[in-house]
């Protein structure tokens, strides 16, 4: 069995629902989460201390935003949110320590909008880590109490296993806000199960999603550029019955900041629009990668075989999320207090909405939108860096199999990206063979 096909395959069934593998290692794991120690430009050699470094009072702690992870959603967030004033502190925490080395010795987030660069650099900045450093103050995440307010950044692999690496500094105060591409791991059924292992009854964090269709592309470190500006939806995953009020202020802020064009949805439709975002992500991403090519080269006269291999893309996507619409693990959303008042969301509703025909629509329309650019996991492949190819095809692999179907189109897909495989000619023959 190929790393990937293990990687892709269920797990065992924990009260009735079947766990992919990354919940059933976290179910099975009894290790305490790390003590993590906050470096600022303060605690490197020789460093002439560019960065603040911040006082943790109580009421500043409540107003901080913390942003996990600089990449450029993470860029595009920092900056619309300094934007803001100093009435809402920013702190951008850093992966690794030669990140916060470059910000010595260049701060500031520059971000270039129609042309015009702007660089913004009031921001404090940390390095979370398992290490106590050896020069200047030596301080706990936080001072060792809660993160009240968390952006996470990162890439999509790395979200989770990141947030729970903070689990400690974490409770049902907390708001964990999650900006990734692909389908966010908390929805049920699994939500529960990994917030009932993780943390005291009721003491689970607000779980927030912020579905982001910006385009924003690299420069370098710090450096990005907003091709495509577009909106946010964003509502909560997994509320704390408790406290889901401590979620306002996170969900106020990024309505406030400019340029981000956010919105608040009720939950049922989040879960519809990142579905569907799901879908553009799973045909344009990986089949870029593999071609290296400019997202318009799929939609602008594609070779027949190739428009053949979309629509069965399109097709097998359609048959799982009908199917997930139906399934009872999906009445939770669907029948929320928190629903759409004036959008049909009914399961014979989604039903047509996730229909091939109108998947087609959709993802047409979209590619007209993005033709020009290129798409990021084309940009990682092309730069050698993990894809995000298992959490947008891999999902779809594992779902499938949660709901007793197959999905082999997409299942091959992410074994093509995750094996290197570059070129049209080689795509369309691992489908359709040597002609």
């Amino acid at each position: 069995m190929s790393t990937t096909t293990r990687l892709l395959s269920q797990s065992v069934p924990k009260n009735g629902v079947t766990m992919p593998p990354w919940l059933h290692e976290i179910t099975q794991s009894t290790s305490a989460a790390p003590k993590l120690y906050a470096w600022t430009p303060e605690n490197l050699p020789n460093s002439s201390g560019n960065g603040k470094s911040q006082s943790a009072t109580p009421k500043d702690l409540q107003k901080r935003i913390f942003i996990l992870g600089i990449g450029n959603l993470g860029r595009l967030y920092a900056n619309s949110l300094a934007k803001l004033g100093q009435d809402v502190p920013v702190t951008l925490v850093f992966h690794r320590k030669s990140l916060l080395e470059h910000w010595v010795s260049e701060p500031g987030i520059e971000l270039t909008r129609h042309g015009v660069a702007e660089k913004v650099s009031s921001f404090d900045v940390e390095w979370w880590t398992e290490e106590a450093p050896v020069h200047g103050p030596v301080r706990e995440v936080c001072d060792g109490s809660k993160i009240a307010n968390l952006l996470v950044a990162t890439k999509a692999p790395d979200a989770l296993p990141q947030v729970d690496r903070l689990r400690c500094y974490l409770d049902g105060n907390s708001t964990v806000g999650f900006v990734q591409n692909g389908m966010n791991k908390l929805w049920p059924p699994y939500g529960a199960i990994y917030s009932e292992h993780r943390f005291q009854p009721r003491q689970h964090p607000n779980w927030l999603v912020c579905v982001t269709t910006h385009g924003v592309y690299s420069l370098g470190p710090f450096k990005s550029v907003h091709a495509a500006p577009a909106d946010i939806a964003m509502g909560l995953v997994l509320p704390n019955p408790d406290t889901a009020h401590a979620a306002n202020y996170l969900m106020e802020q990024t309505l406030r900041a400019p340029e981000l064009e956010a919105r608040k949805v009720p939950r049922n439709a989040l879960w519809v629009l990142q579905l569907e975002k799901l879908i553009i992500n799973s045909l344009i991403n990986p089949l870029t990668a593999v071609i290296r090519c400019m997202n318009g080269h799929l939609f602008d006269q594609p070779a027949p075989e190739l428009k053949k291999l979309m629509d069965m893309l399109v097709d097998e996507a359609s048959q799982i999320l009908q199917a997930l619409a139906q399934h009872p693990s999906s009445e939770d959303i669907l029948s929320s207090v928190d629903s759409a008042p004036d959008a049909d969301l009914s399961k014979e509703a989604l039903v047509e909405r996730f229909s091939a025909a109108r998947l087609n629509t959709m993802l047409q329309r979209v590619g007209e939108k993005v033709k020009e650019n290129r798409s990021s996991m084309c940009q990682d492949a092309m730069a050698g860096k993990q894809t995000e190819v298992r959490e947008f095809n891999g999902w779809l692999v594992q779902m499938a199999e949660y709901l007793g179907l197959e999905a082999p189109n997409h299942k091959k897909l992410c074994q093509l990206v995750e094996a290197g495989v570059v070129g049209e000619q080689n795509l369309l023959e691992a489908y359709f063979g040597k002609k």
